[in-house]
């Protein structure tokens, strides 16, 4: 195995895929074993579903342990870009980073520590007995887990914004891609946990709370939405795409999915405390607006990258680069956004029944998608000696 390359920010990203992937095989769990009486499946539902010993004892069983390999690997993996990142931060290339474009990529640190406490959650709900009847002691330190790093994210951001309007060194040139959005993705991940207990929580303080502070990051992610994408496809239309940032097309899935579960969230949060009933109706709008702007950026973004030799150069080829572990959040991303299209877009409105036929086929795409994704990941692991 040849030496893998320095040590870049972006290995975050392998941290992020694997947390990702934990989180996603809880879908199967969440969407397919019924939990009237709480927003999400825990251990009190899953174990009697795990011993039932039907198909779906089966699939939960896969589930519990694929969630529980790829928790490992996150955790790994944090552990492994902390002590990097601790050295790095000492070389003249941290000093350089920090004086040009790439200095975005710091953002890939927070986006994977809030993945963290996503993961952290996941298990908590799932193998915790009990843990539930105490979840609402729990909220507030969810909430201050996400606004700790949604501090360090607007702190990294800040610093790279100001120096950026007070310099005037943007070089352009070098933005013919969409990697810039890396910040979106970073605030649109921190929305989305704190919808989490906004959406959740029994204690109206904490639901407006939560609530609000989705708000504020979504808020910041669709303002740097509009300028950041409208710039990068300058750029790009300018100076053709960049072949190494190629995958950065495919950057909006991920935030498109984040962007929508957190409106989910807020929407139940909302009809949960403040007396607003949602019609069903627009959850099958907002599912299914989101997903085909995922498919138009997906179909998209293969076909440059296809053009441009991405996958035989940097994927099946001997090539590294480490942007390529870019290629694991869309592929996740998509997976959980054809979750949430079925349940929450087809089943709660009559549309699809739940357990039937088509039920079942609409989750063909998705379990494939969802193997491809954790297959490229091990290929990606593996290629970088992580």
């Amino acid at each position: 195995m040849e030496k893998r390359p320095a040590y870049n920010p972006l290995y975050w990203l392998a941290a992020l895929g694997a947390g990702g992937l934990s989180v996603s095989f809880f879908m199967y769990i969440n969407f397919m074993i019924e939990h009237k009486g709480t927003p999400m499946a825990t251990f009190d539902y899953v174990y009697p579903a795990l011993i039932k010993g039907d198909w779906l004892s089966i699939v939960t069983a896969l589930s519990l342990i694929a969630i529980l390999i790829f928790a490992f690997l996150h955790i790994k993996l944090v552990l492994w870009n902390l002590k990097e990142f601790k050295a790095f931060k000492q070389t003249e290339i941290y000093q350089k980073l920090k004086s040009g474009n790439s200095e975005v990529t710091l953002m890939a640190m927070p986006l994977a520590l809030a993945m963290t406490i996503n993961v952290f959650f996941v298990i908590g709900a799932v193998f915790i007995p009990g843990l539930w009847g105490v979840v609402e002691y729990l909220f507030p330190f969810a909430f201050l887990g996400f606004a700790a790093v949604g501090y360090l994210a607007l702190k990294i951001f800040y610093e790279y914004l100001s120096r950026l309007l007070v310099t005037g060194d943007f070089d352009f040139t070098q933005n013919n891609s969409l990697a810039q959005m890396l910040s979106i993705f970073t605030f649109a991940m921190i929305a989305v946990g704190m919808a989490a207990p906004g959406a959740m929580s029994n204690n109206l303080t904490i639901n407006a709370i939560g609530i609000a502070g989705a708000i504020f990051f979504l808020s910041i992610s669709f303002l740097l939405l509009l300028i950041k994408i409208v710039l990068g496809f300058k750029s790009m239309f300018r100076h053709g795409i960049s072949k190494e940032a190629s995958p950065s097309l495919w950057i909006i899935i991920p935030i498109l999915t984040l962007i929508g579960i957190t409106l989910v969230r807020i929407n139940f949060g909302l009809d949960h405390h403040f007396d607003s009933e949602v019609p069903k109706a627009s959850f099958f709008t907002l599912t299914v607006f989101v997903i085909s702007f995922q498919l138009i950026f997906g179909i998209l973004g293969y076909s440059v990258m296809k053009k441009v030799g991405y996958f035989e150069t940097f994927v099946h080829g001997d090539n590294k680069s480490v942007p390529s572990f870019a290629l694991i959040c869309p592929g996740v991303a998509l997976t959980v956004m054809i979750f949430f299209v079925i349940q929450f877009g087809l089943v709660m409105n009559g549309v699809v029944e739940k357990y039937s036929v088509w039920y079942f086929l609409l989750f063909i795409p998705a379990i494939y998608l969802h193997y491809k994704t954790a297959y490229y990941f091990f290929k990606l692991k593996t290629k970088f000696a992580l």
